[in-house]
Order: structure tokens, then sequence, then C-alpha cells
């Protein structure tokens, strides 16, 4: 298996060269800049995401509401158990990182010292990425976007072949998929008695909404205890 990274007359070595060529161009300072978004940045701004898309879910309100926390709960699921996954088909393949069997990469990241198939970064964003769209398609949209852009900076910074990136995608986009309809099945009713809880329920609708929705509007009750009381004052 490790003999995929042997040959240079392929594609993928070619593309890798192609690629990873862009940091010889480019100033110093991008690079730097492509080193902390390719290596912690775009994960981050994943996090970020489908936090976001949590607020946006809880003061929307709908009738869904558990469901699709319950997609965003599955979110970051899918991606530690796709990079679990990938632990022994990364140790099965024993594919080396392509610095080490190609001269003249410019790696921008040092101390990459496990095996490159398949891309630990690919598989998370693109499974965050996947299960975010089953749960909301225009923060799907983004959170893949994301993960395209993760896997052009790991082959950029050189610690990555352009096939480890494609593999982590397939095995994120696998899990978030072939194992989504069994994690709604078990998530949905935890999320939905959570939503029933009277400590727990903003994690799945604000209060304003929830009080909107029981046909409360927030305040009125308020001032009708202080015109109680003023009655109550004045006799």
């Amino acid at each position: 298996m490790a003999g995929l990274a042997e040959s240079g007359s392929n594609p993928d070595v070619d593309l890798l060269y192609d690629i990873n060529g862009l940091a010889k161009d480019a100033p110093h300072w991008f690079d730097t800049v492509m080193e902390y978004v390719g290596e912690y940045g775009l994960l981050l701004a994943m996090v970020l995401l489908v936090l976001w898309c949590w607020r946006t879910v809880r003061r929307r309100g709908a009738e869904d509401a558990a469901s699709s926390v319950a997609g965003l709960v599955w979110a970051p699921l899918a991606a530690a158990i796709a990079v679990l996954v990938n632990v022994p088909i990364r140790g099965f393949v024993e594919r080396p990182r392509p610095f080490l069997d190609h001269q003249g990469l410019d790696v921008l990241v040092s101390g990459k010292t496990d095996y490159s198939f398949v891309s630990d970064h690919a598989t998370l964003t693109m499974a965050m990425g996947v299960a975010l769209f089953v749960a909301h398609r225009r923060f799907g949209l983004v959170g893949i976007g994301i993960a395209l852009l993760e896997g052009f900076c790991r082959v950029y910074m050189g610690v990555h072949y352009p096939t480890d990136v494609v593999g982590g995608f397939a095995l994120g986009t696998a899990v978030a998929l072939l194992l989504s309809p069994l994690a709604m099945a078990l998530l949905t009713p935890v999320l939905k008695a959570v939503e029933r809880s009277p400590r727990a329920g903003w994690m799945v609708r604000s209060r304003s909404v929830a009080g909107t929705r029981r046909g409360v509007v927030p305040g009125a009750h308020s001032e009708h205890t202080v015109e109680t009381e003023e009655r109550d004052l004045a006799a």
C-alpha cells in the first residue's frame, strides 16, 4: 500500500506538486496564514458555524426544533466517529507523508510523523459539514465549503496527497450519512425530553419563543402581577 506514493509520474503526485508549488511562489506571510488556517482556523470556523446554526434554530422556534438540534449534536459526534474509523484505515494502508517520499516540497507544518492516508482534518470537517447539511441546508452548504477549503489547505501545506483528502471527504460523508438515521432515532427523543425540561429547555428552544408558543406574551404576567398587587394595596 505504501507504493501508492512512490511514483512521481502519477496524477496524485503531479497535483500535489502543482498545489504545493503555490506555496513556494506565495509571500512568507501568506504561507504563515495558510499554516494556521489549515491546521486550526478552519476547524474552529466549523465549530463556530455549528454553534451559530444552533442559535438560529433555537430562536426560530420551529415545530421540529428538537430534531434540528439533534442533527446539530450529531455533527461533532459524526466527526469523532469518523476519526476513530480512520485509525485502523491508517494502520492498514501505512502511507507515508508525501514529504518523506518526494523531494522539493514546501512543508509548512513540521512534526508530522503519523501516516498520511486518510487526512484527519478532511475527515473531521467533511463529516461535520455533511451532518450540518442534513440538519440545515444553508448552514450545511457553508460547512461543506469550509471542508473543501480545508482539503485544499492540507495539500497546499505539503502534508497530504490529494487522494488523502478525497479519502477523508469520502469517509466523513459516509459516516455522517450512513449513521445519521440511527443517530437521529436515538438523539431526537433525548432532545425532545430536554425541550420539555423547565431548566434545560433553553438548549433546544429559547425561552421567549417557548413562552410565545404557549400563548404567553413576554412581560404580560409580570404586568398583571403588578396590577393585582396595586389593587391589594389600595384595598
